[in-house]
């Protein structure tokens, strides 16, 4: 009979592993990080939970894994060949509750991880990502988000617990990071949870980096002629990921929170976007606006709501990931602006402009807005949010400044 490799079963927080007959196996899983998770009422255990990862991992003789690790290796594997496998939960959020899975194979380790949807939430859009993710990793030559490997789903035997995942590509060395309060001067931080090295918070200069590239992501993503784009993101959930190539050493003590890369040594950070929930045009174009005119207004218009509400998202956030919503300083104007005529670089002009299609666009910003226009199209932009989000007090407390602000950096470009 061909050997099967053994599972271990790990919490990010605990050094050891996860026995069947530990009290844990048999405890609520959490919602959040707060609160505990249940499906038509009945709460989901963290056997549930680690007992459908096993299956979803052995399904048709690991078929998923094999698939993914040939890609990753470069080579065909057999199932015998892998030892161990690691399965490590790593945090509950509204969505997923993703562990890693780390695979031993000859004396290596390969990670990868697995999104688990058990919430209604997470179960209404966990298909409908994976496909996000294929499509966007085929149509784009340049990847900042992680290939999906293979979906699928597992019941558990006995609970009639049925639960979705898939398993993609683990960003290995990236932590997540939120908005944060520096006590030594009492100001609103980006601060980076690293576990290894200890929290420690970004440089000014850092900050502009993070800024910058997570909107040349998103704006490289966005499709000029269709509207399509990434939508919806959130800092406050940690969609985003940084990893910093060249930190600073030596490392502090475990726990400790440190300054980040200093002034001189910027661009040393590298961002990646771990979700895509939905990709979709802001609005569709009607059956009758095929004139070149019209496209060209069209495309002109609809970025320009693009940029307006990439700016606004840009700068929200929750106070450690889970308190308040906060809005962070100007910096994320400034480094948003500059990410997002970057990603426009990326794309052709469709042959509908003379010039290159940031110089266009930059044209027609100074020559066709006003601060007022953009204070006007903000409001709007905001008012089609959901009345009842968390963020909208914070954001009409902001708009009118944010709005000059963003004008003031344009028309200075």
């Amino acid at each position: 009979m061909p050997k099967k490799p053994q599972f271990k079963y790990f919490l990010s927080d605990a050094p050891n592993s996860v026995q069947k007959e530990s009290e844990i196996w048999s405890a609520s899983l959490p919602t959040t990080r707060k609160q505990p998770q249940k499906v038509t009422g009945i709460p989901v255990t963290y056997g549930d939970y680690f007992s459908a990862v096993h299956s979803f991992l052995e399904k048709n003789k690991f078929e998923i894994l094999i698939s993914a690790f040939s890609k990753s290796m470069n080579r065909q594997i057999i199932p015998e060949e892998i030892e161990e496998i690691r399965v490590c939960l790593v945090k509950h959020g509204e969505f997923y509750h993703p562990s890693t899975v780390e695979a031993i194979l000859d004396k290596h380790s390969y990670k990868f991880v697995v999104n688990v949807a058990i919430s209604a939430a997470g179960r209404d859009c966990i298909e409908r990502e994976y496909n996000c993710l294929k499509r966007l990793g085929n149509d784009f030559s340049f990847s900042s988000i992680p290939e999906a490997y293979g979906y699928g789903e597992a019941c558990v035997k006995g609970s009639g617990h049925t639960m979705n995942m898939f398993l993609g590509e683990w960003f290995e060395g990236f932590n997540e990071f939120h908005i944060s309060n520096d006590k030594t001067d009492n100001k609103y931080k980006i601060l980076i949870w690293d576990s290894e090295k200890g929290n420690y918070f970004l440089s000014p200069d850092n900050t502009l980096e993070l800024y910058r590239q997570a909107a040349m992501i998103l704006t490289g993503y966005y499709n000029i002629e269709t509207f399509e784009q990434i939508f919806p993101w959130h800092h406050a959930a940690g969609d985003f990921v940084i990893r910093l190539t060249s930190p600073p050493c030596p490392p502090p003590s475990r726990g400790r929170v440190w300054e980040g890369v200093k002034k001189g040594n910027s661009h040393t950070i590298e961002l990646k976007l771990i979700t895509v929930r939905q990709y979709a045009p802001m609005f569709a174009k009607k059956e009758d606006d095929e004139e070149t005119d019209r496209d060209v207004e069209m495309i002109l218009e609809a970025l320009l709501v693009f940029l307006l509400n990439l700016s606004i998202r840009m700068r929200l956030d929750r106070l450690n990931g889970v308190g308040d919503i906060v809005w962070s300083d100007d910096i994320a104007v400034k480094g948003a602006l500059k990410g997002f005529f970057q990603g426009l670089r990326r794309k052709d002009s469709t042959g509908l402009f003379s010039d290159s299609f940031d110089t266009c666009f930059h044209d027609y910003l100074v020559s066709s807005c006003t601060e007022k226009d953009f204070y006007d199209l903000s409001l709007a932009i905001v008012n089609s949010y959901n009345p009842l989000a968390p963020e909208i007090p914070v954001i009409s407390d902001n708009i009118r400044k944010h709005a000059e602000v963003l004008f003031n950096a344009i028309t200075g470009m």
